[in-house]
């Protein structure tokens, strides 16, 4: 019974945005005020997560492949992460928050590749067993020209980053159908302001959902 408990006091937190969006620093902002309230906090990235997955990130994001090579090595890396991982930790009781998961493929892979988002939705079913999603997304939105101002000279670019503008565009519209697809899950955070307005934003979604008090 404690157990079952314990797997229902976990939360699933996942943050979405093209590259460039800015969501690595309120990650760390948020599990520090999931700290300070007593929750064991789980950071996480995908694709990544475990040894296994981080060896299939760098294939995905350095190698010339075509899109249903990429998606099915995204989905391969996510059901390893989520055997090991994700669901353990949920288990546990613990909060967890990932730097992007599922709706990435289909603003990627989907929207920015023009994969076909059937198939997609087909992995998603097999490897989340056609129930896991997160408890709350937020999607940084960022148009895709101020993106480009950011990760500009930033560093080396990896197969992604140093897509053009219209990509990142059509990545951008795929966080947008999803929003619209299932939109209690989603929160639209505004990411073309300074960092603490950001960060508002951020906390009042988490807030609004009774995560935080």
């Amino acid at each position: 019974m404690n157990e079952m408990i314990e797997a229902m006091n976990g939360l699933f937190v996942t943050f979405e945005g093209i590259d460039g969006a800015g969501k690595s620093t309120h990650i760390e902002s948020l599990a520090r005020s999931f700290r300070a309230q007593g929750r064991v906090v789980t950071l996480t990235r995908e694709p990544g997560g475990t040894p296994l997955a981080e060896r299939l990130r760098q294939m995905v994001l350095n190698d010339s492949m075509d899109a249903m090579t990429e998606a099915l090595l995204v989905f391969a890396a996510r059901r390893d992460h989520i055997q090991r991982v994700i669901q353990p930790a949920l288990a546990r009781g613990e909060v967890l928050l990932c730097d992007r998961f599922t709706d990435a493929s289909f603003a990627y892979q989907g929207a920015g590749r023009g994969f076909d988002r059937a198939i997609l939705a087909t992995l998603e079913h097999w490897v989340q067993d056609g129930v896991l999603q997160p408890d709350l997304t937020i999607w940084f939105d960022l148009p895709a020209a101020v993106a480009a101002q950011r990760l500009a000279g930033a560093r080396a670019p990896d197969k992604f980053e140093s897509q053009p503008q219209a990509f990142f565009e059509r990545v951008a519209g795929g966080y947008a159908d999803r929003m619209a697809a299932d939109p209690g899950r989603f929160a639209r955070v505004n990411a073309d302001q300074d960092a603490e307005s950001v960060w508002v934003e951020v906390d009042s979604a988490v807030r609004s959902k009774g995560m935080l008090s």
